[in-house]
């Protein structure tokens, strides 16, 4: 089973869309299981189990972990093919976000566009390699920083910026025989707290001007050397 996988197709991404077969995923995440153990779970007959299920196989969504005898019947074992799932912009391909379109590095909006860049091209690069049967080089950097004021994390977002584009300029060889091209995304945004309390605002700013939009920021690579 996968940590994460990408869904790529509009028609899986309807399916695990589904309350009762995202329900099923969830349980089958959790270990292999039969229509009939499903069922009881779930408050559905088992042949209704079974239908989802089916749809959930078609697409790749579980797969068959093995079978057993309970009496006169052979029971299909099945289990989730990741932990979780993400839907890949390419699902709604006509209307997914495009970062291009705007360039505005305060805009919470163009981040959210480069986090579904991410996810759309990471997803199609996890693909290819599964298929050809060759490892992904990837990396990640996170970690969280409390600023003392907002004039801190502005300071900090010069630095940031200055210090990524410096790095840029010092390594970047476009014309370079074999070279591989990457990018590079960095993103600062406040910090959303888990809490029970649903009435709570993650996008609340104490440190923001209660008349302006929470500050997040984001660059991508070549860009920042613009």
């Amino acid at each position: 089973m996968l940590d994460v996988t990408v869904i790529e197709d509009p028609e899986a991404a309807a399916v695990s869309l589904d309350p009762i077969r995202a329900r099923l995923l969830a349980e089958l995440a959790a270990g292999p299981a039969s229509a009939a153990m499903l069922a009881g779970k779930v408050g559905l007959p088992r042949q209704k189990v079974n239908y989802h299920l089916k749809a959930l196989e078609k697409h790749g969504l579980v797969e068959l972990a093995g079978e057993r005898r309970k009496g006169n019947v052979t029971e299909r074992l099945m289990r989730a093919t990741a932990a979780s799932y993400v839907i890949s912009p390419l699902a709604l391909a006509a209307v997914q976000p495009d970062p291009d379109r705007f360039r505005d590095q305060l805009s919470a909006r163009w981040l959210l566009a480069l986090g579904a860049r991410l996810v759309r091209d990471v997803g199609s690069l996890i693909t290819g390699a599964a298929k050809a049967r060759k490892p992904l080089a990837t990396y990640a950097l996170d970690g969280e920083v409390t600023f003392a004021s907002a004039a801190d994390r502005a300071a900090f977002i010069q630095e940031l910026t200055a210090g990524v584009s410096a790095l840029i300029r010092k390594y970047d060889a476009p014309e370079a025989d074999g070279g591989r091209g990457h990018r590079i995304v960095v993103a600062v945004h406040p910090t959303v707290k888990p809490t029970a309390d649903s009435m709570a605002d993650p996008t609340a700013d104490p440190m923001a001007d209660p008349t302006a939009d929470p500050i997040v920021t984001s660059a991508s690579a070549r860009e920042l050397d613009q």
